[in-house]
């Protein structure tokens, strides 16, 4: 039986946070399957893409991985533009890269506004895991508040070098892209009857909130 209906996304991901939190390590981990202890420090901005095959339908990921010396710059507002989800990432081993995550969020939220009005759909990683835990993410209440008010839709404590919960994170934010695209699309053709493209290709999320 011939599949009309097999649709392609193609969705802009940004991976933002402190200098050194581990964004490109993440990417590496995610799209090649890698770890290396070794990568040299992003200048300016990095791209990857990552095919994903979710609910029928093919959805690739165009992973743009900003250095974090660009922080608050102006050339940040260019790096941002149409992006769809961003990962914001701190080192669970430095406190500081967690006090900056605030500043990052609101900087993507001045600077990218969907058509809909709404923020991008953002997940915070807690990365290194696998070095030690602080006492703020070992607090998992506190946290999920932290994210709820800062407007993140999940969390997840992530190891590139260990593989853990990259995939799930991932999953997490592409189920709200997905979500906040089928939203925008329901509100310009009210009147027509869109596809169904909320069923989570990904499986449930633990850390991972339903859109409101």
């Amino acid at each position: 039986m011939q599949n009309n209906h097999h649709k392609e996304h193609l969705y802009k991901i940004l991976v933002i946070g402190d200098l050194g939190v581990g964004k490109t390590s993440i990417i590496k981990r995610y799209v090649h399957h890698n770890f290396s202890p070794n990568y040299r420090a992003t200048i300016g901005v990095d791209f990857a893409l990552k095919v994903l095959n979710w609910d029928q339908e093919t959805v690739r990921l165009q992973l743009w991985d900003i250095a974090g010396q660009e922080r608050f710059g102006n050339m940040t507002r260019v790096y941002y533009r149409e992006a769809m989800g961003a990962f914001i990432v701190f080192d669970m081993t430095r406190p500081a890269s967690f006090e900056a995550i605030t500043k990052w969020k609101e900087d993507l939220d001045s600077k990218l506004i969907l058509a809909n009005g709404k923020n991008v759909a953002t997940v915070l990683l807690a990365n290194k895991c696998d070095q030690g835990r602080d006492a703020l993410t070992n607090n998992g209440i506190k946290m999920e508040q932290f994210c709820q008010e800062n407007g993140f839709v999940g969390w997840y404590e992530t190891s590139a070098k260990e593989n853990i919960n990259i995939d799930e994170a991932a999953n997490c934010l592409v189920k709200h892209i997905i979500t906040n695209e089928n939203d925008m699309l329901q509100s310009e053709e009210s009147d027509t009857i869109s596809p169904q493209l909320e069923k989570n290709g990904g499986g449930t999320c633990s850390s991972c909130f339903t859109s409101q």
